[in-house]
């Protein structure tokens, strides 16, 4: 179990400020209601930030729209002399291209073939919870220091939205960043943390094979294409093993494949894609070189020329201890340090890695199971749902943290 440190960053005798109250908590959980029910896509999420934005504005804030149009930063509290860099809490906001297949539920998707089937609206409800909190406390005069909110859209879209917001300068003036996935392998009330790399480095890889095609009675005679397709798939990643530490975990699955239209005809083109997943940092930043070099080995043997397209994504999210100490504290400030859970890194890749490529922060799992519950549900699958307790846990850590951060410097 991960516990905190010390209790030092508590207030005297007392409760962390703060407590949602029942009208928040429901509003909240209507907005992700709307949300969920109208998902958009990476870039597209123009309703989903014109909502944020006027719930911010209602609440005497002033959101600034992302340079991409839309996503939006704000902030919370007004800098002075002498004050400390930020924390900045980061969701993203944008859905997926799958269907929702949940029944008997209102706020299923209204949107062909689109679903918050990662629980980016949650994310997004987490944080703007915690930004209505704060300004309330703010206007208390209990804000110790300012905070930036982060509404960030695209991160399904590969490199992720994150780079273009670094752009707009959701970082300036930000000493620290944290945000929370949904996991719906631990219960609601809880949350998963980890020190160090909690997710894996993803990045997409496109191949095209070509050779000058033939009758299939005379292979010897041309480039049998599919044969050297079907060793690219099987023997590239065989070898990729054997290039590098097994502790790296560099896997490349491949998703696509496809070449031919006729049985008797071998044919001049093939087309393959995947991803490319690692564990560690430093073998990710080896990995188009060691992937071009086995295939362009492999298909050699096979006479088949190749063109390879290996699309960057995201570096591993590596978290920083003091940020991980900092989560631990308000988690058990909130909720008591047996609502903590030690976490295990995942080849899922998330682009809130590039933001920890500037500075120091962390990602928690935030448990969104209803205590019980055995229908494995899973991420990135249609019939995805969330226990709505979720919203409160989450707005519950971050401003938990914003209240404590002064005091993790």
């Amino acid at each position: 179990m991960i516990c905190p440190e010390s209790d030092a960053g508590q207030p005297q005798g007392g409760t962390l400020p703060g407590a949602l109250s029942d009208a928040l908590r429901a509003e909240l959980i209507a907005f992700r209601r709307d949300l969920h029910m109208h998902p958009e896509l990476g870039n597209q999420e123009f309703r989903t930030t014109a909502a944020i934005k006027a719930r911010l504005e209602q609440a005497g804030l002033a959101p600034r729209v992302l340079a991409s149009g839309t996503g939006l930063m704000c902030d919370v509290g007004t800098r002075g002399e002498g004050t400390r860099p930020m924390l900045a809490l980061r969701a993203d906001i944008d859905a997926l291209p799958i269907p929702d297949t949940k029944a008997g539920v209102p706020y299923r998707s209204t949107v062909p073939d689109r679903a918050h089937a990662c629980g980016h609206d949650v994310h997004t409800t987490t944080v703007l919870g915690a930004g209505l909190v704060l300004a309330e406390l703010d206007r208390q005069g209990l804000l110790p220091n300012p905070v930036r909110l982060i509404f960030q859209p695209a991160e399904e879209v590969l490199p992720g939205g994150a780079p273009d917001a670094i752009e707009s300068g959701v970082l300036e003036g930000v000493g620290r960043i944290i945000g929370v996935h949904c996991d719906p392998k631990v219960d609601v009330g809880r949350v998963g943390l980890r020190v160090g790399a909690i997710t894996s480095a993803c990045d997409r890889l496109e191949l095209a094979l070509d050779g000058p095609g033939g009758h299939t009675a005379r292979p010897h005679l041309t480039t049998d294409l599919v044969t050297a397709a079907a060793k690219v798939v099987t023997e590239v990643p065989a070898l990729l093993a054997r290039r590098v530490d097994a502790r790296s975990g560099l896997a490349l699955t491949w998703g696509r494949l496809e070449t031919g239209h006729a049985c008797n005809v071998i044919p001049q083109h093939a087309e393959l894609s995947g991803t490319v997943r690692c564990l560690d940092l430093d073998a990710w930043r080896e990995a188009p070189d060691l992937v071009h070099a086995a295939i362009d080995e492999v298909a050699g043997m096979h006479r088949a020329k190749t063109v390879i397209n290996y699309i960057r994504g995201v570096p591993p999210v590596v978290n920083d201890a003091a940020a991980i100490d900092l989560l631990a504290g308000a988690m058990a400030a909130r909720r008591g340090p047996y609502a903590i859970e030690g976490t295990e890194q995942s080849l899922g890749g998330e682009d809130f890695s590039w933001y920890l490529e500037h500075v120091p922060g962390a990602m928690a799992r935030l448990g969104v199971r209803t205590p019980g519950d055995t229908r494995g549900l899973d991420l990135h699958r249609g019939n995805f749902d969330v226990d709505e307790e979720a919203i409160t846990v989450g707005v519950e850590l971050f401003t938990a943290s914003a209240l404590l951060h002064v005091n993790h410097a």
